[in-house]
């Protein structure tokens, strides 16, 4: 069924976390069953404590493997704070156009966001302004896919401002410093870096083209399929998927030869342009839609979510 409140998410979550605990009950009484059997043949009480001993070996394991779904769950018990709202209200764009029953499910996703994820300021003051716009950035793309959590991602490291391709923000050489963010690879492939200064001014409360952390979420959620290339295709059908890029190499098209207003950095290759125009689709959806209509046809597809026309 589909997920569209906090009511609703909470149920998948329980549901979850119950088939773990069958599996573990049913591993315990079929330990404490074997033990048992083994006392009574072999005449050895010994058995009895091992099996007791295995049932907490195994309560304790399914406890630490889970701890994050825990974590999940507690979140449905914990008020969502009112200078948390506040932040949104002023800085999301995309929060301000929900309504009352949506907003409170945007904020439980921020929660447990939050509970899941670590975020680290490298030399940087991560505070809970930072840390909510960072999980807003990345429910706003999978709004429609309450259950999802970017399964991949571990940590998100905050840089004080832009920064170049060794990660480095202080070099003498600025004009290398040119990254606002970063989905990580290799040793840090479940690792993102996103600039504060970038972040903040993606939610500055303005409808624009701009915000570098969805952008970033969006190569996430590209890369779900395995490579971010600018084809999601588990958000997709793949009949799409011929027509998208068509349409991807005309805009392109356009944008070499000054014809669009969309950023150029879109043309560096597909995955940028879908992460480029996805920036555009969420923080100003009614002139994106006037100016490229094609284009929002297929990001309410890819997406899930009509802005502008939500009950469509």
């Amino acid at each position: 069924p589909a997920i569209t409140s906090v009511e609703d998410l909470k149920k998948f979550f329980l549901f979850l976390i119950l088939g773990k605990r069958i599996l573990m009950f049913v591993m315990v009484v079929a330990s404490i069953i074997f033990c048992v059997i083994l006392a009574i043949y072999s005449k050895n009480a010994l058995f009895y404590g091992i099996g007791v001993l295995i049932s907490l070996v195994l309560a304790f394991l399914h406890l630490l493997l889970n701890k994050k779904e825990y974590r999940k769950l507690a979140t449905f018990n914990q008020r969502f704070p009112d200078d948390w709202k506040q932040v949104l209200n002023k800085r999301s764009i995309f929060y301000q156009r929900l309504t009352a029953e949506k907003k409170a499910l945007f904020e439980k996703r921020v929660q447990i966001f939050l509970a899941s994820k670590k975020i680290v300021g490298v030399k940087s003051v991560v505070d809970d302004e930072t840390r909510i716009l960072v999980a807003a950035s990345a429910i706003i793309p999978t709004f429609a896919f309450p259950a999802f959590d970017y399964p991949e991602l571990t940590e998100i490291l905050i840089y004080p401002t832009q920064f170049n391709q060794n990660f480095d923000f202080e070099s003498p050489d600025k004009s290398k410093q040119n990254i606002m963010g970063m989905v990580g690879n290799g040793y840090m492939n479940h690792v993102m870096l996103l600039s504060k200064d970038a972040l903040l001014l993606g939610f500055d409360g303005r409808v624009s083209k701009d915000n570098v952390g969805v952008h970033e979420f969006v190569h996430l959620l590209d890369k779900v399929d395995g490579v971010i290339d600018g084809v999601p295709e588990r958000l997709t059908e793949h009949s799409y998927v011929m027509p998208w890029l068509h349409l991807i190499k005309v805009e392109m098209d356009k944008i070499r030869m000054g014809e669009s207003e969309i950023n150029p950095y879109a043309i560096t290759n597909n995955a940028e342009f879908l992460a480029v125009i996805s920036e555009y689709f969420f923080n100003d959806p009614e002139d994106f839609h006037l100016q490229h209509p094609g284009l929002y046809g297929f990001l309410t597809k890819f997406y899930k979510q009509d802005l502008i026309f939500p009950g469509k």
